[in-house]
């Protein structure tokens, strides 16, 4: 199928300065160009690493209000966005996306607040009062009610909100929505998450950023050997023989 993005280079010669923030970053210092999935394109990578400021910039490159929502939100709780989405170059496909969202976990219960004070934002987002809810829930049912055939959905951390089986229930809809045309760009500590079959992942690193296997991943090796052997990983972690 043909992809809503297809790729985004930096326009390095634009960049003021790679020595200030966000194109100190290594992962911005070294950018060049990157290919996303059709399907699901993951950025895994420690606290710092630059994958929030990546994905925010992608999002707003794409129309979307920096603190998330639909297209049609426009609406500013604080200001902190980069200026990283002045310095890139999207490639799109023929095809335009009929709806989309970014959804990111720090800045949800804004996005929430926004939808109970409009109507219309209410009655797209399925009547849902997401306040009334816990986190996950209210955070899942936005996906269920608002999220549609032929998106473009952007997600900064899900996980943040969701227990394990929470996500996986995630996992169901990200797949049941892909199967209707729709591409997804996520940036994620989640290794179930990141379990999603036929995706891409990439690593953002001290390096620069680099496309990995599932099981090249931390997130996968760190959990394997905890799971395998509990007991001997915490006596070498805490130091107890």
């Amino acid at each position: 199928m043909d992809v809503f993005l297809r790729s985004l280079e930096l326009r390095r010669e634009h960049v003021p300065d790679f020595n200030v923030y966000p194109f100190a970053l290594p992962v911005i210092r070294n950018l060049e160009r990157l290919d996303f999935h059709p399907k699901v394109t993951f950025f895994v990578g420690e606290n710092g690493s630059g994958k929030s400021t990546l994905i925010e910039a992608i999002a707003v490159a794409s129309s979307f209000n920096a603190e998330g929502g639909s297209r049609n939100f426009n609406f500013a709780t604080r200001r902190s966005e980069s200026d990283l989405h002045q310095h890139l170059r999207l490639a799109r496909g023929v095809r335009r996306p009929r709806t989309g969202y970014f959804l990111r976990a720090e800045s949800f219960f804004n996005v929430a607040t926004e939808i109970e004070k409009n109507p219309d934002a209410m009655a797209s987002h399925g009547g849902v009062r997401h306040h009334e809810m816990s986190h996950g829930e209210a955070f899942l049912a936005l996906v269920q009610h608002r999220f549609g055939a032929e998106g473009l959905y952007l997600l900064d951390e899900p996980e943040a909100a969701l227990s394990p089986q929470r996500q996986l229930s995630l996992l169901k809809l990200i797949h049941d929505l892909v199967a209707q045309q729709c591409q997804f760009i996520i940036s994620t500590h989640s290794p179930l998450l990141l379990a999603y079959p036929d995706a891409c992942i990439y690593h953002l690193s001290a390096n620069g950023l680099a496309a990995v296997a599932y099981e090249e991943t931390e997130h996968y090796s760190l959990t394997r050997d905890f799971l395998n052997d509990r007991a001997r990983y915490l006596r070498r972690l805490l130091g107890d023989g």
